[in-house]
């Protein structure tokens, strides 16, 4: 078995408590994870539900203010 290549966004700044969201490609889904608790789990989702939120969070659709 290979293991998972997990990447996060260059935007993330890479500091000590930032938040930020790992990404991974698995079997035919897109695995999130949060990169402060790497062996916490894990979240998987289809690649159309991924493409979709990033669509949803490039246009603002989820900010919060």
């Amino acid at each position: 078995m290979t293991a998972l290549r997990w990447r996060k966004s260059s935007y993330s700044g890479g500091t000590s408590g930032s938040d930020c969201v790992e990404v991974a490609a698995l079997d035919g889904v897109v695995g999130m994870r949060d990169s402060k608790d790497p062996d916490g789990g894990h979240v998987a989702v289809d690649r159309a539900s991924f493409a979709a939120l990033l669509s949803r969070i490039r246009s603002g659709a989820l900010d919060l203010a």
